[in-house]
């Protein structure tokens, strides 16, 4: 296996490789070999699942060649891996496949400045390469040779180069000695293998005490952000780096980086004091690495938690503003075939409120990026003008980055960010911005698929739940309905009131087990089912029989509970049955508050010979019945008797003329909800019969 690796990476010119190998139940890719990086540079992508936004992942899945031209194309498709590595390089990705079908994906890599596309050489290469190694896999297999340690790839070494004669070794010695400066030779894996006299005198350290060292672990000073991440640019890139560092005290060293595929050779001499424009900020002006990761973390962390298209839009502003130096920020979509603001910072209503319901047009470069997919930098609005002749310089910005939210390889909006002074958005920026608009778009698609089953969810709970209570003279009523906090905002919370005639009412409040649409499906069966029996006027033990008999025959795999009462307005009687469902109180008219003592029945749809037996009590004017659902009550660690208890005393103590108020305490002072809550309260007024 090693061979083949060696062999399709030589055939290809690429300058290094990753094989993963598909698990049996074709869970995961796991990372087999490593040719041309150090394990450390590979190991965030040693596991990869089958649907990961990653090259492999989408060329094993969808069974086809991946590739990845350069840096801002895979900052634009793959946003995660292009901030992790933000370096330019090419990517191809295939799967590998024998005859019984696919077995892994291969990885290929080349430096920066490859051409656009791969060679006909290169794609044969990379074909044949494939298919040998698919049928290296499926021999193994089928001989039980295990082919992957989890977590452990083998690392291939580098392709041996000529060995110098005894003389070429002194000749180089002695050359490296004459020449200015000190020379450092590195390893794939960062580690010093030669340091020359004039180097380990600059960096102040014993040769000794280098060798086999990694630099910025033998040397605290060069413990920077940018040191480690220049030798991975030249490393993954294979281009040239330079970079400088202070030496403590005032010493400034410059270092240039020189890569092939054996390693790195540095060269470090005296540099200036400081005070002129660093290299690396020359060619990494932007926000440093350490800073996007940093905050790239913490975006990711909070977009993950976000639930909503307005959590999308806050959190991206909070984190992506002074995470890049932005002073503005405008997020996007289409709608319809017009432009829609979704949200912004560091702008006015008033001047959004003019392109919000725009028709889409390649005159607005929001839109244009929308309808095209590829990003837009202008360092000036000289350069804005130029690609879009219709624009006014209105928001008083200097510089514009304009970035397409890519999901499932397609744009579903746009992002502008604008800075109050000119900006070169150099490559390196470029791909970030790029990479971390990725990732918002990522998540603005999840929060509008979450909004779209909220506000459907909100519609069917609306349609399920009475539109409003009849009027029943006589009976003064108020209802609260408040969904759980987590989910989709629907459960099986229900309750209603049914005028029968003009001296009785049926109250009925229940609660089917869960907080889904199949939860809410079937309270809507139940409250119907109650509802058509109680209309007939049947005694509230045969309306939960009845009702319990359907559910039976139904068989929905969930439990329902429920409380049903007959309230005689002419004869100031209730009569009640319970199935399964917490008590209700009442409030007599002298303040005394207490729990109605039911039988209590099954949880309706468990037997279908189950008996709800029922409780005759006065039901005087000036009374309180207070119907709720266990959500009011219940809280982890909580007593059930001690919660009763406690809204008990609030019921006690709130005003009994005053029903709209009771019930907002009654709510205000309920567990934060993790259930649904549902809330009825009746009393009878004097002269009701």
């Amino acid at each position: 296996m090693d061979t083949a690796v060696a062999a399709v990476v030589r055939a290809t010119g690429a300058s290094g490789a990753l094989l993963y190998i598909l698990t049996p139940d074709r869970e995961a890719l796991w990372l087999s070999h490593v040719s041309g990086v150090p394990r450390e540079v590979a190991a965030p992508w040693s596991r990869v699942a089958p649907g990961d936004p990653m090259p492999v992942a989408d060329a094993v899945r969808e069974e086809r060649l991946v590739w990845v031209s350069g840096q801002v194309e895979m900052a634009r498709r793959y946003p995660r891996p292009a901030v992790v590595l933000p370096y330019d390089f090419a990517l191809a990705a295939v799967p590998v496949a024998s005859d019984s079908g696919v077995r892994g994906g291969l990885v290929l890599f080349w430096p920066s400045g490859h051409p656009p596309q791969l060679s006909r050489v290169e794609h044969d290469a990379l074909r044949a390469g494939s298919r040998r190694l698919g049928h290296l896999i499926e021999q193994a297999a089928r001989h039980g040779e295990p082919v992957v340690s989890p977590g452990r790839p083998r690392v291939l070494p580098p392709e041996p180069g000529r060995t110098p004669t005894a003389e070429e070794a002194w000749a180089g010695t002695a050359l490296l000695d004459r020449l200015p400066g000190g020379y450092v030779g590195l390893n794939l894996n960062g580690r010093i293998t030669l340091v020359t006299p004039a180097a380990a005198e600059l960096v102040d350290a014993a040769p000794e005490r280098l060798l086999g060292s990694l630099p910025w672990e033998a040397l605290p000073w060069m413990d920077v952000p940018h040191v480690e991440d220049r030798y991975r640019a030249a490393l993954i890139s294979r281009t040239p780096q330079t970079f400088r560092v202070l030496r403590p005290p005032d010493t400034w060293l410059s270092f240039e980086l020189y890569p092939d595929p054996s390693g790195i050779s540095v060269r470090i001499d005296r540099a200036a004091d400081g005070r002129e424009p660093d290299p690396v900020s020359e060619t990494a002006h932007g926000p440093g690495r350490a800073t996007v990761l940093y905050h790239l973390m913490h975006l990711a962390t909070t977009l993950t938690e976000a639930v909503g298209v307005q959590d999308v839009v806050d959190q991206t502003a909070q984190q992506l503003l002074p995470a890049l130096g932005a002073q503005g920020m405008v997020l996007m979509t289409s709608e319809d075939g017009r432009l829609r603001i979704l949200g912004h910072r560091g702008y006015s209503t008033e001047l959004l409120g003019r392109f919000d319901g725009a028709p889409l047009s390649r005159d607005i470069p929001g839109a244009a990026v929308l309808a095209t997919g590829e990003a837009g930098f202008f360092p000036s609005f000289r350069q804005m003008v130029a690609a879009y002749p219709k624009m006014t310089h209105e928001d008083g910005m200097a510089a514009w980055a304009v970035l397409p939210l890519i999901a499932s390889s397609r744009p579903i909006g746009s992002v502008l960010l604008s800075y109050d002074r000119p900006r070169a958005f150099p490559p390196s920026e470029r791909a970030v911005l790029t990479s971390l608009a990725g990732l918002v778009g990522q998540a603005l698609d999840r929060a509008r698929l979450y909004d779209s089953k909220d506000r459907l969810a909100h519609r069917l709970q609306s349609a399920l739940l009475p539109h409003g209570l009849p009027s029943v003279p006589g009976l003064r009523v108020v209802a609260r309905y408040l969904p759980a906090a987590r989910g989709l905002g629907i459960g099986g919370d229900f309750y209603d009131l049914i005028r029968l005639d003009e001296k009785t009412v049926a109250a009925a409040i229940g609660d089917v087990q869960g907080h889904n649409v199949d939860a809410a499906a079937l309270m809507g069966q139940v409250r119907t089912a109650v509802h058509a029996h109680a209309t007939v006027g049947a005694p509230p033990d045969h309306v939960l029989g009845g009702t319990n008999r359907l559910l039976t025959d139904l068989d929905p795999g969930l439990f329902t509970s429920c409380l049903y009462a007959h309230l005689n307005l002419g004869r100031g009687r209730a009569c009640l049955a319970t199935a399964g469902h917490p008590p209700p109180l009442i409030r007599h008219s002298d303040g005394r508050t207490e729990l109605l003592d039911i039988p209590p029945g099954l949880l309706l749809g468990i037997d279908p010979t189950a008996r709800y037996p029922s409780l005759e009590c006065a039901l005087p004017p000036g009374c309180v019945l207070v119907f709720y659902t266990d959500g009011l009550v219940e809280a982890p660690g909580v007593d059930p008797d001690d919660a009763t208890a406690a809204l008990a005393g609030l019921v006690e103590h709130s005003d009994p003329d005053d029903l709209e108020a009771m019930a907002d305490t009654l709510v205000r002072h309920a567990p934060a909800p993790g259930d649904d809550i549902a809330l009825l309260l009746l009393s009878p007024t004097p002269g009701g019969g």
